[in-house]
C-alpha cells in the first residue's frame, strides 16, 4: 500500500486545504502546501485550526504506518499545538517524527516551517492504537 498516494487521493479536508503528503515512513512524515486565502482567519493570517489539522494529519499518518502492519487503527486522543509565527503567504512544510511508537499508544511531534526554515507552529499528538476488528466511535 502506497500511503502517500492513498492520502493524496482521498477527498476531504486534506485535499480541500491543498496539502500534499510528500513522504510517510515509521520514522518521518512530510507534507507541504501553498498558503492562500482559504487558510486565513479574519486578520489575514493562517488560521490556527489549519496548523492543528496539519499536525493531526501528519501524526495520524505516521502512527498508521506503524500500526496498520500490526492489525491496528489509530485515533487521536490529544493534540497540543503552539502557534509560533504568523504567516500570510508562501509555502509551508510539515515534518513529523515519533516520540514513542508503543503497542497501545503513540506520540508524534510535528514542526511546521516556512520557506526560510523559520518555525511557524509545532505540536505533539497522542494517539490510541486500536485493534482493527474493534468498532471506532
Amino acid at each position: 500500500m502506497d500511503i502517500v498516494a492513498m492520502v493524496n487521493a482521498l477527498p476531504g479536508w486534506v485535499k480541500e486545504m491543498g496539502i500534499v503528503l510528500l513522504s510517510a515512513t515509521p520514522e518521518e512524515v512530510t507534507c507541504e502546501w501553498e498558503v492562500s486565502e482559504k487558510h486565513h482567519q479574519g486578520y489575514g493570517i493562517v488560521h490556527g485550526g489549519v496548523h492543528c489539522g496539519v499536525i493531526e494529519t501528519l501524526a495520524s499518518v505516521g502512527a498508521a504506518v506503524v500500526a496498520h502492519p500490526r492489525g491496528q487503527h489509530v485515533v487521536g486522543l490529544e493534540n497540543n499545538t503552539s502557534f509560533i509565527r504568523a504567516v500570510r503567504s508562501g509555502k509551508l512544510r510539515g515534518l513529523a517524527k515519533p516520540v514513542t511508537r508503543g503497542r497501545t499508544s503513540q506520540v508524534w511531534e510535528v514542526w511546521i516551517r516556512d520557506e526560510q526554515e523559520q518555525l511557524v507552529a509545532q505540536g505533539r499528538v497522542r494517539l490510541l492504537c486500536v485493534d482493527e476488528n474493534r468498532a471506532l466511535g
